[in-house]
């Protein structure tokens, strides 16, 4: 019998007081979209007051966190965790400073992989077995996810099944889960229509009552009348507690409090709301996205990475062709137009809203006909590496699944980081200030993007930045483009630690330099 609601209902402290030490606690969200904050900072305050619970593990797919205080940074405290399986790291520094240091045991799986995980705990199956992460750092043959010696190998696994090789990600049970919704009806039924994305709350809901465990909800309302059964998306017979937030704790992004376009379609289906208010500058981001944008096949389902990649869209509705392809997320929008910022994971006016799990099974399955994301660092043989630097730990996120499935891939950023400086007039480019970090280097600190499992694949390589294109081929990586007022030896080979292959290299196309069609002064 499902237990009524005025049992479920307590304070956050109330709910965290629940927590043991030791015990493997869930979280979910995407940056700031439907994390529940009120639970995340319960659990530091009850912390820093009574030094318990201690000795968590944590778990959590997508990065939560605004890279300060708020998300999964209230849980960044020795003594509080001891174990941390995370998807995404840059928006919760502090526990990356952990990590690093061997204050904790850390894994750094995809994104993907977590969320589907879930289902396999909550269906009692002995893990995640997946092609996603073959050949990169994540492959038992590499580091096999771990960020630190102090980290235990063994939750992945390399196997053979049909003769073909697979990754085994191995389940464990989860005791507690921190999930959130706009709000619960009489029975404890959670409904989401206020919130952004709904993420993989069901999913995690499922894994923690199966595994024996406690479902923690925040949500910002209760509802006297019971909700529609369709939209319904956890059920009450999976809720232990409930949490009513203040408001300040239930923003609907770390940088809105609500919304309502991300949370509607498109008034009379009217393509207004796609054109732009105003263009963007002519500098380096917008060199290198107009470019990557020439990439982009008609009628594409596509995937845009946070960072540089998002200006790809405000290419595409200067040039009037947003309505031409599909924008998706991997936190489950499709259509519309994403985010930034502490809102990434949200769209503007999406044609659907999927559930986060799901959307990686279209992912891995290969269903993005494109894909743009950064690249911090790039080796000779077209490795890339965004998820760890030095004393710095990013992580992958959803980086695995995009960059091992989309059909055409370009990887987009500035040629050297640290101070560069450019100047874009009459169709050149000038390298006022060049910069200090080499991004192009002679071996990759971690593959976070396998160019070996690309060939085996087939995939489409590209790497533009605002001086040079490169692609990827079977005798590594081939320059192919240089911009015009740019000195191919000075400016290009002699700031790489490897030299590319090269047979027949162009100028970069003169569009890319223009606004309107015409090249700007």
């Amino acid at each position: 019998m499902t237990r009524p609601l005025c049992k479920k209902l307590c304070s956050s402290d109330e709910a965290v007081h629940l927590i043991q030490d030791g015990q493997t606690v869930a979280c979910s969200g995407f940056v700031g979209c439907a994390h529940p904050e009120a639970l995340t900072a319960a659990i530091e305050r009850i912390f820093i007051a009574t030094l318990s619970p201690r000795n968590l593990t944590l778990v959590y797919a997508a990065g939560q966190g605004d890279g300060k205080t708020r998300g999964l940074n209230h849980l960044a405290h020795e003594g509080l965790l001891k174990r941390v399986i995370g998807g995404h790291w840059a928006l919760a520094p502090n526990l990356g400073k952990l990590a690093i240091a061997g204050k904790i045991e850390a894994y750094n799986f995809p994104q993907g992989v977590i969320c589907q995980l879930y289902r396999d705990i909550a269906a009692g199956r002995p893990g995640c077995i997946t092609h996603i992460g073959l050949n990169t750092f994540i492959d038992p043959i590499n580091q096999g996810g771990r960020q630190n010696d102090v980290t235990p190998s063994g939750m992945v696994e390399r196997v053979k099944l049909g003769e073909k090789t697979w990754l085994w990600y191995k389940a464990f049970p989860i005791h507690i889960g921190l999930i959130r919704a706009t709000a619960a009806d009489q029975s404890g039924n959670l409904v989401m229509e206020r919130e952004c994305i709904i993420g993989e709350v069901l999913a995690m809901a499922q894994a923690v009552h199966n595994s024996g465990g406690l479902v923690l909800a925040q949500v910002s309302q209760l509802r006297s009348e019971p909700a529609a059964p369709q939209n319904v998306r956890v059920p009450g017979v999976l809720v232990d507690r409930i949490v009513v937030a203040d408001p300040h704790e239930h923003a609907q992004t770390f940088a809105e409090a609500y919304n309502p376009q991300y949370c509607s379609p498109a008034p009379n289906n009217d393509l207004a709301w796609s054109r732009p208010e105003s263009a963007m500058p002519m500098d380096e981001r917008r060199v290198i996205t107009a470019r990557a944008c020439d990439e982009l096949p008609e009628h594409a389902i596509a995937n845009l990475g946070i960072g540089m990649p998002e200006g790809i869209a405000k290419i595409a509705m200067e040039r009037g062709i947003l309505n031409t392809f599909t924008l998706t997320v991997e936190s489950g929008p499709i259509g519309g137009m994403p985010a930034s910022g502490l809102s990434f994971g949200a769209s503007v006016y999406p044609q659907a809203i999927i559930d986060q799990p799901a959307q990686f099974d279209f992912y891995d399955g290969g269903g993005l006909d494109f894909a743009a994301l950064g690249a911090a660092q790039i080796d000779a043989e077209g490795n890339v590496n965004v998820s760890k630097f030095g004393a710095r730990l990013a992580g992958v996120g959803g980086f695995v699944n995009i960059t091992q499935t989309a059909k055409t891939l370009v990887f987009c950023g500035t040629f050297t980081a640290g101070e560069l400086k450019v100047n874009v007039s009459d169709g050149r480019i000038q390298i006022i200030q060049e910069g200090s970090i080499r991004k192009f280097v002679k071996q990759v600190e971690q593959i976070s993007f396998s160019s070996n499992r690309s060939r085996q694949i087939g995939q489409k390589v590209f790497y533009v930045t605002e001086r040079a294109v490169f692609r990827l081929t079977s005798e590594g990586l081939e320059l192919i483009e240089v911009a015009p007022g740019i000195d191919l030896q000075k400016q290009i080979l002699d700031l790489m630690e490897f030299k590319p292959v090269i047979h027949a290299v162009r100028p970069m196309p003169e569009h890319v330099f223009c606004k309107n069609g015409r090249i700007l002064p």
